[in-house]
């Protein structure tokens, strides 16, 4: 497999973020799947995978920009990494892991201050840097969206 190859499947999550129809959250699907359905069954996993996968985002994502134009719609290894951000420490249930995700997908999306700032980082830095706020924001929001309705257990 060439090099430019590996890059791309990497840096667009095994190709999710090739889709035509919302990128970012089609990419983002992968990421939630593999979290809900893997990583969310072993205690204390997701602050590693969230670290792994954010290191891995800034490299891969500074590979592809090159290959594939500045912060790309195709790149999508960044919502993986917000994504794992956005589930450090949240109580494994379906209903919680959807509002996760629905909450990192808007937060990702509008951009509040500072991650519409991070994200003018050079390279693989800016790239990762929003997706990494906005996934700490949306990780406050799921908390506390969780406490306030009682879904804690």
């Amino acid at each position: 497999m060439r090099k430019a190859t590996v890059i791309k499947l990497i840096a667009s999550g095994f190709y999710s973020g090739y889709s035509p129809i919302v990128p970012g959250t089609t990419g983002t699907v992968p990421a939630w799947l593999l979290a809900y359905f893997i990583l969310g069954h072993i205690p204390g996993i997701m602050p590693i995978a969230a670290i792994v996968m954010l290191a891995l985002s800034v490299f891969f994502s500074g590979k592809a920009e090159p290959i594939l134009g500045h912060d790309a719609k195709k790149i999508v290894i960044d919502e993986w990494a917000g994504m794992f951000v956005t589930l450090i420490l949240v109580p494994f249930s379906l209903f919680n892991y959807i509002l996760a995700f629905l909450a990192f997908r808007a937060l990702d999306a509008i951009k509040f201050f500072p991650a519409n700032s991070a994200e003018k980082l050079p390279r693989g830095w800016g790239v990762t840097a929003d997706d990494f706020v906005a996934g700490i924001q949306a990780n406050l929001l799921t908390h506390l969206t969780i406490y306030v309705i009682g879904c804690y257990r």
